[in-house]
């Protein structure tokens, strides 16, 4: 056998060509389509850059109208998966809950096979809109209340807000919200993404590959993290014992959950937006104590980490912004699925048009050969 050399967790192979986003690691710069990650955040809303990620340019005033009414005509779910969702045992976590949902979608659709463009398009409309409704329902379920229909008067992020806690958001907690869908909607081959396009490259339908890019999303090393950041922010309890609890972590070698990220050798440039919604929440909402967390376990651990070129990631600051929200810690990981899934679809979308190609990487043999079979009786 020629001896080839591995690529650890397949860093820097590349084996596609996207227009969908652009990452300088080193530069600490993101871009969706061309446009910088900061303009979209402040200008921009979920729904045009859901538009710019699927069509590949920005919509015009109609096309934007026309796109929203679409996605609004979605969010009503099927009466059966309601049920499910309502039989779901407790313990479960709102991933594997969610996970289970889509894949009951994909039983329903009667054309979950088809695999053309205007299918795959039509269907990826249907689960941005509807992964919405289900993580809200989930939410609601998990209160011991009836979940709250959508409405299609409202905005993607304010009403998913409505639907969480059963009333009209502010034009305050709508932005806070949608900035945080725009900052978590596309972010290159990560793991998840990688994980839809190896089911799609199959011919799969388009549930399983979402369904597969949700459980790759669960685990902690990716948008678990979220998660794993609050639990820090819990542990350590108050600020003046940040820098204490930081340097045991450190001296313990053990990871700070939202320190670091494979691609950024800068900070992340989400994490810099969304630090300055965190401060507002923390300043305007009684915050102050989680954000004053943060910020000590960032300065002292970046005397350590930032040399080596280790900073906060999105997952560091979004919690506090999740929190003030009315969104519980086990639903962060859910919430960065419904922002996720247009990028999700738009790279199936864009893959299905272009190379196609089943993916079908391969691992060097290290073991023996020609070893002699023992029947079991004589083993």
């Amino acid at each position: 056998m020629s001896v080839t050399e591995i690529a650890r967790g397949l860093e820097g192979v590349v084996f596609t060509e996207t227009k969908l986003s652009y990452i300088d690691g080193q530069a600490g710069k993101l871009y969706y389509a061309g446009y910088p990650i900061e303009a979209l955040a402040e200008e921009s809303s979920y729904e045009e850059v859901a538009f710019l990620l699927l069509q590949g340019r920005l919509p015009k005033k109609e096309e934007l109208e026309a796109f929203k009414a679409q996605l609004a005509a979605e969010r009503e779910l099927p009466e059966v998966v309601l049920n499910a969702l309502k039989a779901y045992p407790k313990h479960t976590h709102p991933m594997s809950a969610l996970r289970t949902a889509v894949s009951q979608l994909g039983m329903l659709d009667e054309r979950a096979e088809d695999l053309s463009q205007e299918g795959l398009y039509q269907k990826s409309i249907a689960l941005i809109s509807r992964i919405a409704t289900i993580v809200a329902a989930l939410k609601r379920i998990r209160e011991g209340k009836e979940p709250v229909a959508p409405r299609k008067d409202l905005s993607h992020a304010a009403n998913f807000l409505y639907m969480v806690n059963g009333e009209v958001p502010s034009r305050e907690q709508e932005k806070l919200f949608d900035v945080a869908l725009v900052l978590h909607a596309e972010h290159g081959m990560n793991a998840s993404t990688f994980t839809a396009l190896a089911v799609h490259s199959t011919s799969a339908d388009i549930y399983s590959s979402i369904t597969a890019a949700i459980g790759a999303l669960k685990g902690p090393r990716h948008g678990g993290a979220n998660e794993a950041v609050m639990r820090s922010v819990q542990e350590v309890g108050a600020p003046e014992r940040a820098v204490a609890w930081v340097q045991e972590k450190l001296a313990k070698k053990e990871r700070i959950m939202g320190m670091g990220h494979r691609v950024y050798k800068a900070l992340d440039p989400r994490a810099r937006i969304l630090k300055k919604y965190a401060e507002i929440v923390a300043q305007k909402h009684g915050r102050t104590q989680e954000y004053e967390i943060l910020t000590r376990i960032e300065a002292e651990a970046g005397k350590v980490l930032g040399p080596k070129g280790i900073y906060p990631n999105v997952d560091f600051y979004s919690g506090v912004v999740y929190s003030d929200l009315g969104i519980p810690v086990e639903f962060f990981t859910p919430i960065f699925a419904v922002a996720r899934i247009v990028g999700w679809a738009a790279h199936i979308l864009e893959y299905n048009a272009t190379d196609n190609r089943l993916l079908r990487p391969k691992a060097r043999y290290v073991g023996e050969l020609d070893l002699e079979y023992v029947p079991l009786e004589a083993r």
